[in-house]
């Protein structure tokens, strides 16, 4: 069952336009030309996973939402990117998590007190706190890095919903660049903006279930996040959203990736599969990989 899965990723990934490491390529490359290739890719099938990596990595001495630590997953995996827009102090949209400086950087106080030429003078720690020769991307870069790579998915932090949209729509980034939003009026903005946005949506409760239903998302434009918990109410879920052809994402960030080590985390990833979600959100997208390989 196990080895199915993951080779029916290979494949799958391959039929849609992926790339495997070759001679020639060293990265495992997504590389989607319109969004209805997008939508096809995120359509829910039975044994069908797809790695994304929080906040690209932290991995191998790499700074999270950094476009280095994208690009070596890549050579590690295939794998899409959650990513954190930010504002800087003249409206530069940067990639940084938190709303200061001081845990990520060798710099001080709140992003948005900065300008991006001061942050450009900035270099990122990684998990550990040490510094490294990287600095903060903006999010420009980062979508024009991931062009014929992988997938963006753009967390929703403090850039207003109409920047986000604007971003994406002069980059026509459609087919590669997908948006979390944690409400239908976050999803129906975006898709008045523009019909094939793919969305992230939070959905936890039935009650979010209920109001997404409600307010006629479409299931074909959407994955979901159910939470970072194996718990028995995920299965309610799974089914609803599944029958609907609506992949469900658990993150493991603020959980498994808690394990002190690579062995505990390894068995916490494929449980995590083995209970039905389909989409593994982790800070250690390449450790993902190798367990999911090694383990089916």
């Amino acid at each position: 069952m196990q080895a199915t899965n993951y080779l029916y990723l290979l494949i799958f990934v391959c039929c849609f336009g992926v790339v495997l490491p070759s001679q020639a390529q060293k990265l495992h490359t997504l590389d989607f030309k319109s969004p209805k290739q997008l939508h096809r890719f995120f359509k829910y099938g039975r044994d069908k996973t797809i790695i994304s990596g929080h906040r690209g990595t932290v991995e191998l001495g790499l700074p999270e939402n950094s476009v280095a630590g994208f690009e070596t997953v890549l050579e590690h995996t295939p794998a899409i990117f959650e990513i954190d827009p930010r504002l800087t102090k003249d409206s530069v949209i940067i990639l940084l998590h938190d709303a200061t400086l001081d845990r990520t950087t060798n710099g001080t106080g709140k992003a948005l007190d900065h300008t991006w030429a001061e942050l450009q003078q900035l270099r990122l720690k990684d998990k550990d706190g040490n510094l490294t020769e990287h600095r903060i991307p903006t999010l420009a870069e980062a979508i024009e890095w991931a062009r014929g790579k992988t997938i963006l998915n753009l967390d929703h932090k403090d850039v207003p919903l109409e920047m986000i949209a604007e971003i994406i729509k002069q980059h026509d980034a459609y087919s590669f660049v997908m948006v979390t939003v944690h409400s239908p009026e976050q999803a129906r903005f975006y898709l008045d903006k523009n019909k094939n946005q793919m969305l992230s949506a939070h959905i936890q409760t039935m009650e979010k279930f209920e109001a997404y239903k409600k307010a006629r998302i479409p299931y074909n434009r959407m994955i979901a996040y159910i939470g970072p918990n194996i718990k028995p109410e995920n299965q309610v879920l799974y089914r609803l959203l599944n029958t609907k052809g609506t992949m469900c994402m658990i993150s493991s960030a603020p959980t498994y990736d808690k394990l002190e080590t690579k062995e505990e985390r390894a068995t916490a990833y494929r449980a995590i599969i083995a209970d039905g979600a389909s989409i593994l959100e982790s800070d250690f997208p390449t450790e993902v990989g190798e367990a999911l390989e090694s383990g089916f």
